[in-house]
């Protein structure tokens, strides 16, 4: 603190940055005597959520901005790498997620495996191991001390993306392989990796009812270069992948997203700013008959005049069909965003 006064310009407005301040003891009590200073613009980097519930919140409460960051969208990978083929760079990008510095290093070097896999083991291993030394001294706090058995939840979950999943489910695969383990327990690991914006939980969202419902969440990862190092194999479910891309470039565009619920039907996403909802469809190909009745069905059957999108990665079927619009989602993705 006394470093940090030192530092301060009398008459002129100091910014100041504190990164990952959380490792720094009493760090609550310095940043509130900060924000009481004139000329003061403090901006603070955290890497969890459980600090956003914590003493830090309560003692600036009403006199801060929360921005969430995430890793670098297609359209950004993009203007960094400038590439001749975009359709390469696509599943370059499906491949080797967005996190910065990729973007600058050679995809076809060792390097991005090697870059993926440090990031893995810092944050599942030793961001939440931090986390979980926050909490011991919070009796109300389960623990979640087992980092074999968080990767291995984390590489489930990266497994299943695009698919419901409950803690349940998650449960009964783990016992399945021989592994006693409660849905409780379970249900802390998947908090954790949350907080630790590994993975993003989607609701299930009723579009008739108009209600959120507690069952079959979807989660979505953070970063698909994360998957790459977490299940090395070839080939992944290329609609998913899509999905997964498509739900984080909604969240940067400030949408609240939903899985929607209509009958016995899904639509991929709700996708919500103020009062204003969009309706999202996500497949790799629409050029088969049957997969373009399939994905146009839910959308058509939808009682309301918001706006019904499509997003596929083939460039035969775009165009408009009695309002609902069919879009090849690298130019979607490509688009300006008025976030």
């Amino acid at each position: 603190m006394c470093f940090i006064q030192k530092q301060l310009c009398l008459n002129k407005r100091t910014y100041i940055f504190l990164d990952e301040i959380q490792r720094v003891e009493a760090f609550e009590k310095v940043v509130d005597s900060l924000f009481l200073k004139e000329n003061v613009d403090i901006y603070i980097t955290v890497s969890d959520t459980y600090l956003l519930s914590g003493d830090l919140v309560t003692l600036l409460s009403g006199r801060y901005i929360e921005i969430t960051l995430l890793p670098l969208s297609f359209k950004e990978v993009v203007e960094a790498q400038k590439p001749e083929n975009l359709d390469q760079a696509f599943l370059n990008y499906m491949r080797n997620g967005g996190f910065p510095y990729l973007a600058t290093v050679n995809k076809t070097s060792e390097k991005a495996p090697d870059y993926l896999e440090g990031i893995l083991n810092t944050v599942v291993v030793k961001d939440i191991e931090e986390r979980q030394n926050r909490k011991n001294n919070d009796g109300n706090q389960r623990k979640t001390t087992d980092a074999a058995l968080l990767l291995t939840i984390a590489r489930y979950l990266a497994s299943v993306v695009g698919s419901p999943v409950s803690a349940k489910k998650v449960t009964d695969t783990l016992i399945s392989s021989g592994r006693k383990i409660s849905p409780n327990t379970v249900s802390d690991y998947m908090e954790a990796l949350s907080e630790a914006f590994i993975f993003y939980k989607a609701d299930r969202f009723d579009v008739v009812g108009k209600q959120l419902l507690k069952v079959n969440a979807k989660w979505y990862l953070v970063d698909l270069g994360l998957r790459t190092v977490m299940l090395p194999r070839k080939n992944y479910d290329l609609g998913f992948s899509i999905e997964n891309i498509v739900y984080l470039e909604l969240l940067r565009r400030r949408y609240r997203v939903y899985i929607g619920k209509l009958g016995n039907t899904e639509i991929d996403f709700v996708a919500q700013k103020q009062d204003i909802i969009t309706y999202i469809q996500v497949t790799a190909n629409m050029t088969a008959e049957e997969t373009f009745n399939r994905e146009m069905k839910p959308l058509q059957n939808i009682q309301d005049n918001y706006e019904k999108i499509v997003l596929t990665l083939d460039r035969f079927t775009p165009g408009n069909y009695n309002g609902i619009k069919v879009v090849n989602v690298i130019d979607w993705l490509l688009e300006e965003s008025n976030a």
